[in-house]
């Protein structure tokens, strides 16, 4: 029990490469370590007669070396604990012809543990990320199938079949790895509840991290390559170049790729430590940095969208028909790219620990439901994707008038 309340407690001393929540038990285990060395090491050395006592022990807690009968032993509560408060209590055991005897006073009592965290307390935040990983998982399920519907419009109907339309459904598939990476992850890293996660460092789950990275950071390159390719429109004046598009797939996909491949050799030769989900390591600017660059570019084009907007509104010359295709292009990009970039800005400007229940909230359970938002302004919002589902209804409908009343002549006439 007392490990279990010490992985919950947080902030706490930080061992490299380790998440923060993990560095208290990691120092306790490494003490256990050295504690079961010592233990090991007395046992290869018998007792003279005369010196019998109790031997070295672990208690899970404190390392109590080996005395003699009748005599006892105290000891300071933990120094690890130190990070919180300072505590001068003091624990006493017995060395008796039957062992050692039971701390007195207790651990919780001389040490105040309860007042670090409860069981109620641990109760209540584990019942929190349940219903939060209910949240995001119904959230990122809506996401995945309006996406995939999504796409399958996109693709069935050849009149919708152009440049920003093939920009949309690589944006679409990015949000639909960003999902499946989540709940691959989940499946590795918290699927078996008996695994260590503090030290759980397997191929796998470092895999499933870095699939997630790529993931994030297609994430947002795709919404960059949509601001630049409106930009261009708007500058083109509605020439489809498609010229462009092997340059917007090497952003969106490549750029992404390179970023996580020098993100996972820095790993590997400088920080191999755990499963790669340590935020507190400065090699994570490495996937940062790109993201904040991309989203200070896309507030760049945001603004800059925004004052050639309104200069084309402003002409006179302009007829109502292009008026009403400018509006048509830009709202939902002008849309999104606030949307996406200003909660990340808000909470890259703050230590990884500071507002971890604000963080978790916009980045899992909101954040869920970004690919349902998109594919709703991309797609079922869309008026062109709108007229052609009515008019492709309308001709099923009337082919199938068409058979119905085929069918009955022919019976009439038989």
């Amino acid at each position: 029990n007392s490990m279990i309340l010490l992985a919950a407690l947080s902030p706490s001393p930080k061992v490299q490469g380790t998440h923060p929540d993990c560095s208290i038990v990691l120092q306790f285990q490494k003490r256990e370590a050295e504690c079961l060395e010592r233990i090991q090491s007395e046992s290869q050395t018998p007792a003279l007669p005369g010196q019998e006592g109790c031997p070295t022990e672990w208690d899970g807690m404190s390392c109590w070396p080996t005395l003699p009968f009748g005599q006892s032993r105290a000891v300071a509560c933990p120094d690890i604990l130190n990070v919180f408060k300072e505590y001068k209590g003091l624990i006493q055991r017995n060395c008796t012809e039957w062992g050692w005897s039971l701390p007195s006073p207790p651990y919780h009592s001389s040490c105040q543990l309860e007042t670090l965290s409860s069981n109620n307390d641990t109760e209540a935040k584990a019942c929190h990320f349940i219903t939060m990983k209910v949240l995001y998982t119904c959230g990122y399920s809506t996401s995945l199938a309006a996406l995939l519907l999504a796409i399958s419009i996109f693709s069935c109907f050849r009149k919708l079949h152009c440049t920003r339309n093939f920009i949309h459904i690589h944006f679409f598939t990015s949000f639909i790895l960003r999902g499946t990476a989540v709940f691959i992850k989940d499946s590795v890293l918290f699927s078996d509840e008996s695994i260590d996660h503090c030290t759980m460092s397997t191929v796998t789950c470092k895999a499933a991290i870095a699939f997630f990275q790529y993931s994030v950071l297609a994430n947002f390159y795709w919404l960059l390559v949509e601001g630049l390719y409106l930009q261009t429109l708007l500058l083109l004046t509605f020439t489809c170049d498609r010229s462009y598009i092997w340059g917007y797939i090497l952003i969106g996909w490549g750029v992404p790729m390179v970023t996580v491949g020098v993100w996972v050799l820095t790993r590997l030769h400088y920080d191999d430590h755990g499963c790669w989900d340590d935020y507190s390591s400065l090699y994570w600017w490495v996937i940062k940095a790109p993201i904040l660059l991309a989203i200070f570019v896309n507030f760049l084009i945001f603004l800059n969208i925004t004052r050639m907007l309104a200069q084309k509104i402003r002409c006179p010359d302009l007829s109502k028909t292009h008026k009403q295709q400018y509006m048509r292009l830009t709202k939902s990009t002008l849309l999104l790219i606030p949307l996406f970039g200003v909660h990340y800005v808000l909470f890259a400007l703050f230590p990884e620990h500071v507002g971890v229940d604000a963080r978790l909230y916009f980045e899992l359970v909101l954040g869920s439901y970004q690919g349902f938002l998109v594919a709703l302004l991309y797609c079922f919002l869309n008026g062109e994707v709108q007229a052609e589902i009515r008019r492709s209804w309308g001709k099923w409908q009337r082919s199938m008038e068409s058979n119905v009343f085929n069918l009955a002549t022919q019976d009439f006439t038989a």
